[in-house]
């Protein structure tokens, strides 16, 4: 990812890969409440809760993934979502691996 105005995210559950790839927004729900990141975002470790997450890619349309809890982390543009379980809404949003 060459484009600082993006964010790099990678979803991982417990037991298989979610999604990846670079997206403008990220919206998720923690145990301290909602958070929406966008690049630049200040570094931030949280506890997600359960619910639904939001993803806007850079190149195609905005997507959900319901998560079951885990782990939320931002640094440097960096967006990385633990989850200890994690369902793709639209199963036509293939991201890379």
């Amino acid at each position: 990812m060459a484009n600082t105005a993006e964010l790099e995210v990678e979803i991982v559950a417990a037991d298989h890969f979610v999604w990846s790839g670079a997206a403008k927004m990220v919206k998720a729900r923690t145990s301290e409440g909602d958070v929406g990141v966008l690049p630049g975002h200040t570094p931030l470790l949280a506890i997600l809760a359960e619910g639904e997450m939001a993803i806007e890619p850079v190149s195609g349309a905005r997507f959900t993934v319901n998560v079951d809890g885990g782990f939320f982390s931002v640094d440097g543009n960096r967006v990385v979502i633990v989850a200890d379980n994690a369902q793709m809404n639209d199963a036509a949003n293939a991201g890379t691996r």
